[in-house]
């Protein structure tokens, strides 16, 4: 059997979340060619398939303030971290 992969529009918008808390708009990464369609949509099903989510969910619940890092094992961690790196 394959691995169950979450709701989408959820992980879609727990992408974009993770990205805005450390400061970066994937649209914007996007429109400036940072970012590429099928790169976004590789971190939004890599999410999907996390099994961390709800610690993910505590994590975005608990920032107040922009942050230069992922929550941990974050999945997305590594490229989220190279277009930070990029600003």
């Amino acid at each position: 059997m394959g691995q169950y992969l979450g709701d989408p529009a959820r992980h879609f918008f727990m992408t974009r979340s993770v990205a805005r808390t450390m400061g970066l708009s994937l649209s914007e990464e996007m429109q400036a060619g940072t970012l590429d369609a099928a790169a976004y949509a590789r971190m939004v099903t890599n999410c999907r398939g996390c099994a961390l989510v709800e610690a993910c969910e505590q994590w975005l619940a608990q920032q107040s303030n922009l942050v230069n890092t992922p929550p941990p094992g974050c999945c997305n961690g590594e490229t989220l971290t190279k277009l930070c790196r990029l600003h």
